[in-house]
C-alpha cells in the first residue's frame, strides 16, 4: 500500500518528466534540471523502501535518460550538489547502518588489543610505531613539549599532507573492500592497533589528558571517517558476498557505486580534519575548554550526520508517504 501511495503521488510529474525528455513538452533548462532532481530524490526513496521493485528500475531509466540529456554539455548545477549531501546519501546511507556498526566495533576491539598488548609488551609500541618516532616522542617529553610533533611543519605543508594520507588510508580501507570486506577489516584491525597503542603509550607516561585533548581535536574526525570509510569498504565486500536478488556482478556494480557515495561525503570532513591538523592542533597552550569545545563539536557532527540525520529524514519521508 505505501508503494502504491508513493507511485500515486508522483506519476503525473514522472509522466511530465517523460514527456520532456521525449520533447512532446518544451520547458526550460532550470525547469529540466529541477525536475531532475526531484527524479533521483525519488529514485533514492524507492531504493531505501521497495529495493526489489519495478519501480525502482523505472525510476532508474529515467534518471539514466535523463542524465544524458541534461549532463552532455553542462555540468551538474548546484542545486544536484547539495541535494546529494541534503538528501540523496542521507537516505541510502539509512541502509548502511549495520556495516557502519561493524567497521566501528572492529576498530574500537583492536584498539583495545593494541592498548592491551603495549601494556604487556614494552616493544610492542616501537613495533607499531616505529622506533623513530618513539625515540622523538620521548625527546619531546623530556624538553616538557610532548606534543612539539605537531609544531615542526608549517601549517599549509602539514595541511596538504595529512589530508592526502587520510584519503589515501581511506580509499585503501575501501578498495580492499574488494576481498569480500576482509581487506577492509585488516584496514581497521591496523588502524585500531596503532591508536591503541599510541594512547596507552602516553597513558603509560602520565600524559594521557595532554595528549588525548591534543590529538582528538583533529584526530575525532580523522579516525571518524576512516571507519565510515570501512563501512564503504563492506558495503562493497558486502555486494560481492550476498548479492540477494541480483546477479553478482550487478551486485557488485550497485555496491561499487554506493560505496562511492559513501567516500565523497566523507571529503569535505577530511579536508576539516586536515585543517585542525595543520592549523589548530599546534596550538598546545590552547585553553582546555576551547579544546574540549572543538572535539565535541567534531564528535556532534560526525554523530547526526550519519547516524542521528539518515534516521530522522527516513522516518520524516516514511510518515509522508503514509499520510
Amino acid at each position: 500500500m505505501r508503494e502504491a501511495a508513493f507511485i500515486k503521488r508522483h506519476k503525473e510529474k514522472w509522466q511530465q518528466f517523460e514527456d520532456i525528455l521525449s520533447k512532446k513538452i518544451s520547458v526550460s533548462p532550470d525547469k529540466i534540471s529541477d525536475l531532475y532532481i526531484e527524479i533521483t530524490d525519488d529514485l533514492s526513496y524507492a531504493k531505501t523502501f521497495y529495493p526489489h521493485s519495478k519501480v525502482v528500475a523505472y525510476l532508474n531509466g529515467v534518471a539514466a535518460a535523463a542524465h544524458l540529456k541534461i549532463y552532455v554539455s553542462k555540468k551538474e548545477s548546484k542545486n544536484r550538489f547539495i541535494s546529494f549531501f541534503k538528501t540523496e546519501f542521507p537516505l541510502e546511507f539509512y541502509q548502511h547502518q549495520k556495516q557502519l556498526l561493524i567497521a566501528f566495533s572492529v576498530f574500537l576491539f583492536f584498539a583495545m588489543v593494541g592498548a592491551f598488548s603495549a601494556a604487556n609488551d614494552v616493544d610492542f609500541v616501537r613495533v607499531i610505531l616505529g622506533d623513530s618516532y618513539v625515540n622523538m616522542t620521548l625527546e619531546n617529553i623530556s624538553k616538557g613539549d610532548p606534543m612539539a610533533v605537531y609544531k615542526k611543519q608549517a601549517e599549509m605543508d602539514m595541511f596538504l599532507g595529512i589530508t592526502i594520507n587520510n584519503i589515501r588510508v581511506a580509499m585503501m580501507a575501501f578498495v580492499l573492500g574488494i576481498l569480500f570486506s576482509i581487506g577492509t577489516l585488516f584496514v581497521m584491525m591496523q588502524n585500531g592497533i596503532m591508536l591503541g597503542s599510541f594512547l596507552y603509550f602516553f597513558y603509560d607516561k602520565d600524559l594521557l589528558w595532554e595528549s588525548s585533548r591534543t590529538i582528538w581535536i583533529h584526530g575525532t574526525i580523522e579516525i571518524a571517517v576512516i571507519i565510515i570509510a570501512g563501512c564503504a569498504g563492506m558495503v562493497l565486500g558486502n555486494g560481492l558476498l550476498f548479492p540477494k536478488t541480483y546477479s553478482r556482478l550487478e551486485s557488485f556494480k550497485k555496491s561499487i557505486k554506493a560505496g562511492l557515495k559513501i567516500m565523497v561525503s566523507t571529503i569535505p570532513f577530511f579536508i576539516i580534519a586536515g585543517f585542525l591538523e595543520g592549523f589548530v592542533t599546534r596550538h598546545t597552550e590552547m585553553p582546555d575548554w576551547l579544546a574540549i569545545c572543538i572535539i565535541l563539536a567534531s564528535l556532534s557532527a560526525i554523530v547526526y550526520y550519519y547516524i542521528i540525520y539518515p534516521i530522522q529524514l527516513t522516518k520524516k519521508i516514511k510518515k509522508d508517504v503514509q499520510q
